[in-house]
């Protein structure tokens, strides 16, 4: 119930009601709009702020009708007939006088006579009696419309100043019958409204979660649900015939904005991706097979052979690449903050979190791609999460009851062997399962030698714009290092390496010999380097999948190819079609 603006200046309208007793020599009692006693003398002294719904049905008739009433035999009146003191009733006479502010009835002043000689008195001197609570009405009320001028006008700065602040945002002004009766263009463009909306019901529901600052809220509007953040404010009585304000973004356009800010990038397609080689060839062709499906992606590979890059070419070339990419090192951040930067959380979901709660990155990506780097490093109780996540495609913030509902793609990478972290009970096997649904591994740099020119010609592009250089060739000796070295760092190694020659290059534009890095003429200068490349161990994984992307460029990749790379390995053809199949 509201509160009254008697009960807010209670302590003038007793003042008046002890004014009146003390002249007119009978009981006093005023009551508000909602029927509350806010004044009494007498036997009503000690029962102030009582609800006297159930008894003041002479009060009621008198707000009901704004005139003044005169009842001289309270019980038996028709009045008093729903009353519950009816048979019992203590008082002898009531005169009701309406207490009246523009024209809206805010109380009620009533005389009561508890005997036959207050009555008799009060009969006698009515009309100057009627005409003295006609004057105390007049003051009552120019005190109550005092303190509500007084209200309004602090109350109009206070929102003046929400609004002007806020004019960047969408702004809504609904009126007492949750009507939409204006619209700022932010809000129009936001909620996809017109001027035909205007006077169409809207409904807003706090959800009593805060994040980034604001309160989340949803809305119902035109048969359609939007999330927004932003604040409800009430301006009635302010503001007249209007109810409230609401100041608001649209929860999408506040993560796209952050998005924006933090993970803006440039779209990488497979031909952005350099290397002419057979295993890189059927990547990109794989890449281009399943970029639009919605399942998820595990790329392997040793550190450095260029994991995200394929993780943002999968995401480049399907029907996302228009939505968020959100990269996680999931090895890079502590595993008590990482499961807060996966899902997020709410204001005060845990001591020392961010007051105004954070949207993770899970939420971010929603209707893009989420790239879980690193996903061997994962603590396995994420793992869970995890893959309840990717079963439900759900979550719900820390500190949070609401469930999001997720439509996303979910491509995770590592560097480890996880067979071997599922055997040592460091990783789920479900989940691996769950993960592994379109595997891609990258071939290292020294398996694929044919990519190492282009990729490191692609790089002098890159620093030359950078640096302000205008290098545009590496002589045939450096050429051939670069070539005939082991590459342990992969592609993160050869950029370093081209990088460090650009800046170590001449006016020439060409890059020579003795721009190579120390490290990489030691390896070729060093008088047993064949023999150490012998003695590289190396897996016999890797060295069968050389062998067999070797024989299949050397006999071809139409059925007469595989069938003579296939006698030529000494294996049957079907096999080698098994085996390609486990490469591809």
């Amino acid at each position: 119930m509201e509160v009254s603006i008697l009960k807010h200046i209670q302590d003038t309208v007793i003042k008046y009601a002890n004014v009146i007793s003390t002249i007119i020599k009978v009981e006093v009692e005023i009551v508000d709009k909602n029927l509350i006693r806010i004044a009494g003398t007498g036997i009503y002294k000690n029962r102030i702020n009582e609800n006297i719904s159930k008894k003041g049905y002479i009060y009621k008739h008198t707000l009901t009708t704004g005139e003044n009433h005169i009842v001289k035999n309270p019980g038996a009146h028709y009045l008093c007939e729903e009353c519950v003191d009816k048979d019992c009733c203590i008082e002898k006479m009531q005169v009701c006088n309406p207490i009246k502010l523009n024209n809206e009835i805010i109380g009620v002043i009533g005389l009561i006579c508890s005997n036959e000689d207050q009555k008799e008195h009060l009969i006698r001197n009515l009309d100057f009696y009627l005409e003295f609570l006609s004057q105390i009405g007049e003051f009552i009320s120019a005190k109550a419309y005092e303190y509500s001028e007084n209200k309004r006008d602090q109350m109009m700065v206070e929102v003046l100043k929400q609004v002007i602040d806020s004019v960047d945002k969408g702004v809504l002004i609904i009126n007492n019958d949750s009507e939409i009766v204006h619209m700022n263009s932010s809000a129009m463009k936001q909620l996809k409204l017109t001027a035909a909306h205007l006077n169409k019901v809207i409904d807003i529901n706090a959800t009593s979660e805060y994040i980034m600052g604001g309160e989340m809220y949803t809305i119902n509007v035109d048969g359609r649900k939007i999330n927004l953040m932003g604040r409800l404010i009430p301006v009635y009585p302010i503001l007249g015939e209007y109810d409230k304000i609401f100041i608001f973004n649209e929860l999408k356009k506040v993560k796209t904005e952050i998005y924006e800010t933090a993970y803006a990038w440039k779209p990488i397609k497979t031909e952005d991706i350099a290397g002419t080689s057979r295993a890189m060839t059927l990547l990109k062709e794989k890449i281009k097979k399943v970029a639009s499906s919605k399942s998820t992606v595990l790329i392997t590979g040793e550190s450095g052979t260029g994991k995200e890059l394929i993780a943002r070419a999968v995401h480049s070339e399907s029907d996302r690449n228009g939505k968020p990419f959100i990269a996680i090192n999931c090895g890079a951040i502590p595993d008590t903050l990482l499961e807060s930067e996966l899902f997020g959380y709410v204001r005060g979901a845990f001591s020392g979190a961010d007051p105004g709660g954070r949207i993770g990155k899970f939420e971010l990506a929603n209707k893009g791609t989420i790239f879980l780097d690193e996903i061997g490093d994962m603590p396995l109780y994420l793992q869970v999460k995890l893959l309840r996540v990717l079963q439900e495609r759900k979550i719900a913030r820390i500190g949070s009851n609401q469930l999001i509902e997720l439509d996303i793609r979910v491509i995770a990478a590592t560097n480890k062997d996880i067979r071997k972290l599922i055997s040592e009970n460091k990783f789920r096997e479900d989940l691996y399962y769950r993960l592994n649904v379109i595997p891609m591994e990258i071939p290292p740099l020294r398996a694929r030698r044919e990519d190492i020119e282009p990729i490191a010609m692609n790089m002098v592009e890159k620093y030359n714009k950078l640096f302000d250089k205008s290098v545009h060739l590496i002589d045939n000796q450096a050429k051939q290092m670069l070539i005939n070295y082991s590459w342990p760092g992969n592609v993160r190694e050869l950029e370093n390496t081209i990088e460090f020659m650009i800046n170590m290059a001449d006016e020439s534009g060409v890059l020579k010999l003795e721009m190579l890095p120390q490290n990489i003429v030691d390896y070729e200068n060093t008088e047993d380097s064949e023999q150490n490349q012998e003695n590289v161990i190396r897996k016999l994984k890797d060295i069968e999948k050389e062998y067999i992307l070797k024989a299949i460029e050397i006999y071809g990749d139409d059925t007469k190819g595989k069938q003579a790379a296939a006698k030529q390995l000494g294996i049957g053809i079907a096999t080698l079609y098994r085996k390609l199949e486990g490469i591809k």
